[in-house]
């Protein structure tokens, strides 16, 4: 989560959008099976791949560190959007956009599945 998502937390509601509009935006399931951290990153954050599944495996760069460890985020199950344009955070290029929500310390807290969910399903 970068510095544009950032500027999304002051807004109390974006834009109405169609339900075309949702469909377009590819939200999955996967596992994070690689942390690594991400030094050259402008903010703290970790490097981290992802398995989908059928779809592969993706990297992400997460500004996450302050609440969870690299042992934590591994195994664990995040939902990220997969169909967004790669996009070029310094060094490192990140292929999906793990979803989160600022909690009231604006630390990001991670958007997950309630059970055990099989790798690479779409979230509906």
């Amino acid at each position: 989560m970068g510095d544009t998502e950032t500027n999304f937390k002051k807004i109390k509601m974006v834009k109405e959008a169609s339900f075309e509009d949702f469909l377009k935006v590819d939200i999955r399931i996967g596992t994070v099976i690689e942390v690594s951290d991400f030094p050259k990153a402008k903010k703290p954050a970790y490097k981290l791949q992802i398995d989908f599944g059928d779809l592969g495996i993706k990297k992400s760069s997460a500004q996450i560190t302050d609440l969870y460890t690299k042992n934590e985020l591994l195994n664990k199950q995040v939902s990220a959007i997969v169909n967004f344009k790669p996009r070029q955070i310094a060094n490192f290029m990140s292929e999906c956009l793990v979803l989160g929500v600022y909690n009231q310390h604006d630390n990001v807290v991670l958007l997950q599945a309630s059970k055990k969910i099989k790798k690479g399903e779409q979230v509906s």
